[in-house]
């Protein structure tokens, strides 16, 4: 009987941290796949501000040839036209959580011109989101054919 004293508060605490760390992750996903949503809408708008806020200050863009850009390169070819796209539609999409650290893969139908040179095809996407000063950043865009 004594001992069921000392258990039910530990339980009871336990619960109060485990519980809030539960949402908080849910709400990381959530937040994470609004984001990711809001990647293709720019992407399809040509909304180089969205970049300009989200990608993180060292971000690495790597397109699907290989080639490796800087925020401020990725941001010029969507001014400038030389990135656009017509058509991106989303067939799968996966979020990993890790702390202030999040990792989204999607499998991806695209369609426009890269460098003035038309592309379709299906893709793989990868997105490493990380919290940076309380406001989540995409670090890593990687694009695979």
């Amino acid at each position: 009987m004594k001992s069921m004293r000392l258990i039910a508060p530990v339980l009871v605490a336990v619960c109060l941290l485990v519980v809030p760390l539960a949402w908080s992750q849910g709400n990381v996903e959530q937040q994470i796949a609004a984001l990711s949503d809001q990647v293709v809408q720019a992407l399809l708008k040509g909304d180089s501000s969205f970049f300009e806020k989200y990608y993180a200050d060292d971000a690495m863009i790597i397109r699907s040839v290989g080639t490796l850009f800087t925020k401020a390169q990725d941001i010029e070819n969507l001014k400038s036209g030389a990135l656009k796209f017509e058509a991106y539609d989303v067939h799968e999409k996966k979020i990993h959580t890790y702390g202030d650290t999040a990792v989204a893969t999607l499998k991806a139908s695209a369609k426009g011109l890269s460098g003035g040179k038309p592309f379709s095809g299906d893709f793989r996407v990868s997105w490493v989101w990380v919290k940076l000063k309380g406001n989540w950043k995409l670090t890593l865009y990687q694009v695979t054919e």
